[in-house]
């Protein structure tokens, strides 16, 4: 069942304009840090006024502008811990391949695959509303710099290529998996949080990779809702979902599931099988919701990458995503609604 969450609240208190970006980073598909679990749950908690400063936020406008906003957090709950460090490339693929390529029209333009969008920097996104798109924070900015690309982002959403210029009705050979493509829209607006942009060179970065996108117009297909992260105990079996455009199968959206290893305040660690371009995907599990009487998927963290950790001496890598805590979650609604009031409830 999914638990019911009072979220703090966040309300920006102030907003500067800053100098144009330059827009020369590389687009890095995976994130990757030496610190692992153990060393995330050792780091101390950070102060009212770090989270305040961590989860301030810069707005990229597709005119080039950029903002930066000062938030207020009021009823704060416990709060975060992290890291963030080098590259390292590295496998992503634990024992046998448990990847699923999703084909065929029926699956594709169905939820809650059709939910998977593709961003023109490479990486993954998912619709959380009907002009909203959540991301991983390291497929816009590195950390230092706005990525090559970030002030023309695209959002890339499959649809069926028809030849004959029909609309396919008549085409019922299900051996011939449909060809498909992108159709793209223009972002109009970028949210990443400071934890990130400032974190990502001292160590509480990973915590904070994760973006919202504003579309210019509707998408006008079904989105997921996000919530907030449950412990991994109370998970389904202890599992997690979610599907991205891995970059080993061109053009096809990939599924997998797989359990929660370990988890810190702000990080899930499991060994999903994934490849860069995955990163970016929301990572979702289906629940009772007790007040409506169904079922409900819910968005409860954004995949990042790839995670290579030096247990004593032992070699061991991780695959991790970004929990979406109750402060996250207030931050994220408020981005998408703009009124803290349909904030509320995670």
């Amino acid at each position: 069942t999914w638990p019911s969450y009072r979220v703090p609240v966040i309300l920006p208190q102030s907003t500067l304009n800053l100098d144009k970006p330059q827009f020369d980073a590389e687009a890095r598909l995976e994130v990757v840090s030496p610190c692992g679990p153990a060393c995330h749950k050792s780091s101390p908690l950070p102060t009212y006024e770090e989270v305040k400063h961590y989860l301030s936020y810069e707005t990229l406008y597709a005119n080039g502008s950029l903002t930066e906003t000062e938030v207020g957090i009021y009823i704060l709950s416990n709060s975060a811990d992290g890291s963030q460090g080098k590259s390292r490339t590295k496998r992503q693929i634990y024992g046998y391949d448990s990847r699923f390529s999703i084909f065929g029209k029926d699956f594709l333009l169905n939820y809650p695959f059709s939910t998977s969008v593709k961003l023109s920097t490479g990486c993954t996104g998912t619709l959380v509303a009907e002009k909203h798109v959540l991301t991983a924070a390291h497929c816009i900015h590195d950390g230092k710099s706005y990525v090559k690309g970030a002030q023309k982002l695209r959002v890339g959403f499959l649809k069926p290529k028809h030849k004959d210029g029909s609309k396919g009705a008549n085409i019922t050979n299900s051996a011939m998996p449909e060809k498909m493509k992108f159709q793209w829209i223009r972002v109009k607006r970028t949210h990443v949080p400071k934890g990130w942009i400032k974190g990502n060179a001292n160590d509480i970065g990973m915590d904070y990779d994760y973006a919202l996108l504003e579309l210019k117009k509707p998408h006008k297909r079904k989105f997921m809702k996000i919530g907030v992260s449950p412990p991994a105990r109370h998970l389904p079996g202890g599992r997690i979902h979610f599907s991205g455009y891995d970059n080993d199968r061109p053009g096809n959206l990939v599924y997998r599931f797989c359990d929660v290893k370990d988890e810190t305040y702000d990080l899930l660690y499991q060994q999903c099988d994934a490849q860069p371009g995955a990163s970016g995907s929301g990572v979702y599990v289906r629940m009772w919701k007790r007040q409506n009487h169904k079922w409900e998927r819910k968005i409860i963290g954004i995949f990042s990458g790839h995670q290579w950790v030096d247990m004593n001496g032992t070699p061991q890598d991780f695959n991790v995503a970004v929990r979406i805590t109750p402060l996250k979650y207030a931050q994220i609604c408020y981005w998408i609604k703009g009124n803290y009031l349909d904030c509320r409830e995670g």
